[in-house]
């Protein structure tokens, strides 16, 4: 395939941290998403929370299948504007290892626990477990990833104007750029990530019945989306329907999104990526139309599935366990497990952060059952099925 001038060159890569002998069968991205598919922290997804805590349902997304399906997405739409596939999917495929267990609600109570301690989030804790936690090769720590890759994960929603220390710790070893645009491959992997969990959320949120499909038409999009499918299936039974109002769906913003990007560029008219981190704004961009489409969208999400009863009866049992766990590990370090006992700073904030790697690489079955061996007693709705 030949790329497009704007495109990023594995062959123009800045390097890793550590230098390495080049593959005789892979170019720097492509041995980067094999990093990443090999790593610790993304076996680990299989078992963290997309929206259901630890599902009963075999069909539910965990944060695993989440990033399989932004990374087909991801791969579709580099296709269409010839950039280059493996970095979008290998930063489709990273992007979401930096989350703690129980998802949102697991971050929102390590980042107050972790205030005085220079706080907690997802996107630097992601740089932090690919640059220094994952512990598979024998000269260094970390993965060592490219400079495009982390580039791509730090910054793919813009540019950072106050990093977090996680992210500020890698950066000032291996300089980001932080201040600038990321790559288009970047781009497209963040907005990706929104086509996927909007409209795979959807589908779940129906599969789970926490709301209709009357009541999703509510929002615009899905309304006319759903009298296109019915129109178009007439007869067919409802859950197959809903299936195809899904897909439709995706097509939709993925077609849009191509053509917004189209026009950018010719716009713009970038002749390398250095043009697109210098663009001072998103190249890569839906139409005005399908942002309010897509907020619309996420307003309804949240309103009828994150903030569904159901999953707010889940924040209080989740946070109590990743609390008591940060709480009971400070107060009684010889709790830990020996490995990481054995390598606990002796002060804060490096013993405090230390504490908190721990627990943000658990997965939410292990951490629950961490919490009960250590006499904790905690109890999940029945439907949680944790």
């Amino acid at each position: 395939m030949t790329f497009a001038a704007f495109a990023s060159d594995p062959a123009q890569s800045r390097g890793r941290l550590y230098a390495e002998e080049a593959s005789p069968t892979r170019d720097a991205f492509q041995r980067d998403r094999d990093r990443i598919i090999h790593s610790t922290a993304f076996r680990r997804l299989k078992h963290k929370t997309q929206v259901f805590v630890s599902p009963d349902g075999d069909h539910f997304r965990t944060r695993l299948t989440h990033s399989l399906e932004v990374a087909q997405i991801g791969r579709s739409v580099a296709r269409q504007l010839a950039l280059n596939e493996d970095l979008t999917e290998a930063l489709c495929l990273a992007h979401d290892v930096g989350h703690p267990p129980f998802g949102h609600v697991g971050e929102d109570v390590l980042a107050e626990k972790m205030a005085a301690y220079g706080g907690f989030d997802h996107n630097g804790n992601t740089i932090r477990v690919l640059s220094r936690l994952e512990q598979r090769y024998a000269r260094f720590d970390g993965l060592n990833l490219s400079w495009e890759t982390l580039e791509g994960l730090a910054k793919h929603n813009g540019p950072i104007v106050n990093p977090g220390w996680a992210l500020a710790d890698y950066d000032a070893e291996h300089d980001l750029e932080l201040h600038s645009y990321a790559s288009l491959e970047a781009q497209i992997a963040a907005l990706s990530d929104d086509i996927a969990y909007d409209n795979h959320d959807l589908d779940d949120g129906l599969r789970a019945g926490l709301f209709s499909i009357e009541q999703a038409c509510a929002v615009p999009i899905v309304a006319a989306s759903w009298a296109e499918i019915r129109e178009r299936f007439s007869g067919v039974r409802e859950d197959r329907l809903a299936a195809e109002l899904v897909r439709h769906q995706i097509g939709l913003m993925v077609d849009d999104l191509v053509a917004e990007t189209r026009k950018r560029l010719a716009e713009f008219s970038p002749g390398s990526v250095i043009d697109i981190r210098r663009a001072g704004q998103m190249t890569a961009a839906f139409s005005p139309a399908m942002q309010g489409a897509e907020r619309t969208l996420k307003r309804f999400l949240y309103d009828n599935m994150y903030y569904h009863p159901k999953n707010i009866a889940i924040r209080e049992p989740a946070a109590l366990v990743i609390g008591g766990l940060f709480d009971r590990f400070c107060a009684e370090p010889n709790t830990l497990p020996d490995d990481w006992r054995a390598s606990l700073p002796e002060q804060d904030p490096a013993r405090a952060r230390h504490i908190s790697d721990f627990i943000a690489g658990m997965t939410d079955r292990y951490a629950l059952r961490l919490y009960r061996d250590l006499g904790g007693a905690v109890a999940f709705p029945d439907w949680a099925a944790v």
